[in-house]
């Protein structure tokens, strides 16, 4: 017998009337998991179009491997170089005492002890993250009577790749568990919310716990080490600190400074990113008006200038390549559930989102780092925008055949 026999064995125990009719939602997860669905998504958020569910977030998920990957190469590398740095050949640690245990070693210029320690950053944080955020949505889907919906996974990864390697793992569970609760779950799950549920709990992370989450500080997970992200630099020292820094455009590009696991590398999001385009599943408006947005007022910014704020030189080029900027525009800006739906409105939505991200990084003091709270800004005012939209685009036709 196989395995789908055996599925198709137990499933009227699951389903309604069945003995264990209440965790019909975890006989789906698990055999969706495994196998395709004989069903389509019927109703929101995808009905518009031929792909279901599933697919679009397979789709992303298979996005954001360039990011992972190399999000782990450079954690591992930035780590590896900080303890060669201070002179450290035995780090303490469970994680040490397996690469030391494997002879993998801390040599920052092999590329896989990088890997291998980038991993051992990587791999528990998203473990806790898909374990925690997962009791929620079962929880949630065995209350309400309905599917585990697959768009945990994608916000899972997501919210994995924009938290630092130094993030305590007990912080990871409680920012998951918000982000799902608050951010989605409560407004009747995927497709009825408008805040992006791992933006959400990033955010929570950000309020909740500033010293660790500030974004200025360094986030290499090695105790006594110190330093600056290239944003936290510019705010402080201008966009020569970035020089004296050793921090380049070129270095910024592919991604081997200080930042969030997925943050780092545009090129690796930009992979993502075309993949994305390229099969529909990311509408090229919303990345068209992102891009506008932040490059006209980054541009104003420049012609303004000002004596006291050096992030008001900062050309538009090096916004694109530092902090979160590009892993949001393509990730974030684009999912479609929180996103406007009319076609202006994309354009709209995304250019207020590329303004409030300059407007936030260079004129607040307070926040080196402005594409989360951008993104969760436009996604408040997303449903507005497509009300008036629609309702121009109604007037104009009464005017047109009145």
């Amino acid at each position: 017998m196989s395995l789908r026999d055996k599925f198709d064995r137990i499933a009227p125990l699951f389903e309604k009337g069945g003995k264990y009719e209440k965790f019909y939602a975890v006989y789906e997860m698990v055999d969706t998991f495994i196998y395709t669905p004989k069903t389509v998504t019927s109703v929101a958020p995808h009905a518009r179009d031929h792909a279901d569910l599933k697919r679009v977030m397979t789709y992303v998920v298979l996005a954001t491997i360039p990011a992972i990957l190399f999000g782990m190469y450079n954690t591992g590398m930035q780590t590896n170089s900080a303890l060669a740095a201070m002179g450290i050949t035995e780090p303490a640690g469970w994680r040490a005492a397996i690469l030391s245990l494997l002879g993998i070693g801390f040599n920052p210029d092999n590329i896989f002890a990088n890997m291998a320690h980038g991993a051992l950053y990587f791999l528990p944080i998203y473990i806790v993250t898909l374990g925690v955020g997962g009791i929620f949505e079962v929880l949630f889907a065995i209350v309400r009577g309905h599917e585990v919906n697959e768009g945990f996974f994608v916000s899972s990864m997501l919210y994995t790749l924009i938290l630092p390697a130094s993030t305590p793992l007990w912080q990871v569970g409680l920012g998951i568990a918000f982000g799902v609760v608050i951010g989605k779950e409560v407004f009747g799950g995927t497709g009825k919310n408008f805040l992006n549920p791992a933006l959400v709990g990033r955010a929570f992370l950000y309020f909740a716990y500033p010293a660790a989450m500030s974004g200025d500080a360094v986030w290499t997970p090695v105790d006594g080490f110190s330093g600056a992200t290239a944003l936290g630099v510019a705010a402080a020292d201008g966009m020569q600190g970035l020089a004296a820094n050793g921090i380049t455009w070129t270095s910024s590009f592919i991604g081997t400074i200080q930042g969030s696991f997925g943050e780092t590398s545009t090129i690796a999001i930009a992979i993502g990113g075309v993949f994305l385009v390229t099969t529909g599943i990311a509408n090229y408006r919303l990345i068209l008006g992102c891009l506008a947005g932040m490059i006209g007022f980054s541009l104003l910014l420049n012609l303004i200038g000002s004596d006291t704020n050096p992030m008001f030189a900062m050309p538009w080029y090096w916004h694109l390549v530092t902090g979160g900027f590009m892993f949001g525009l393509v990730f974030m800006v684009t999912e479609p559930v929180t996103a406007a739906m009319t076609n202006p409105g994309r354009y709209i939505y995304a250019a207020l989102i590329g303004v409030m991200c300059i407007l936030i990084r260079v004129i607040n003091p307070a926040f080196p780092e402005g594409m989360m709270l951008a993104i969760l800004f436009g996604n408040i005012f997303s449903p507005l925008i497509d009300y008036f939209v629609v309702k121009a685009n109604i007037t104009r036709r009464m005017k047109r055949h009145a």
